[in-house]
């Protein structure tokens, strides 16, 4: 199959055509882009804001520390994830994600290149420049895919929901924020206190 290289990436989160995994493979190295439904999806070229980077790195060492030496694993971004319809065929997979946060428990839909298959756990940290890809697009893909837990978090606000993947949809829980703590339906155990996280990140 010849691959296809998306003729322009310019506007953010701008979509184009219908590409699968084995086209993604053939970009360059320096196109950073998701796929949801073939469409591209380009990522900013920027590096995330520092409070992103914060957020992120706390949250992914808590769950790392968590877990060490349990069965499942924590991963952050840039890390693959895709998320197959029918075929596992790499010209047949047409969602390819990049979340922030994932844990996978099951060792079986890991490889080399990734995840294939729905992480456990998913957590996207918004910013002013992935909100409307976060909240409509990825959260349809995500519940599509019967992730079972999703977390937003939204660090200007120091906020936070957790959608939760029941009889065919999401959940929502209620606003979290500061002075709440959190508490994971698949991560058995993990519990976020949400004054203390964020009390040095700002």
């Amino acid at each position: 199959m010849d691959s296809k290289k998306p003729d322009v990436v310019e506007e953010p989160n701008a979509t184009y055509g219908n590409y699968s995994y084995a086209d993604y493979l053939t970009w360059p190295m320096d196109l950073v882009a998701e796929l949801i439904q073939g469409k591209v999806f380009k990522k900013a070229a920027a590096a995330p804001n520092r409070i992103h980077q914060r957020v992120s790195l706390k949250l992914s060492v808590k769950l790392y520390q968590f877990l060490e030496g349990k069965a499942c694993q924590v991963y952050v971004a840039p890390f693959d994830v895709r998320l197959p319809k029918d075929s596992k065929e790499d010209h047949e997979i047409f969602d390819v994600v990049q979340p922030d946060i994932c844990v996978v428990c099951d060792p079986l839909i890991l490889d080399q290149r990734g995840c294939i298959g729905a992480p456990d756990l998913i957590v996207e940290i918004l910013s002013s420049g992935n909100s409307k890809l976060e909240l409509k697009q990825k959260f349809d893909l995500y519940e599509s895919r019967e992730v079972k837990e999703y977390w937003i978090i939204q660090p200007e606000h120091q906020t936070m929901t957790i959608y939760t993947w029941v009889n065919g949809r999401y959940v929502p829980s209620h606003l979290f924020t500061t002075g709440d703590e959190v508490e994971s339906e698949v991560v058995k155990g993990f519990k976020l206190d949400l004054e203390e996280f964020f009390s040095d990140i700002q």
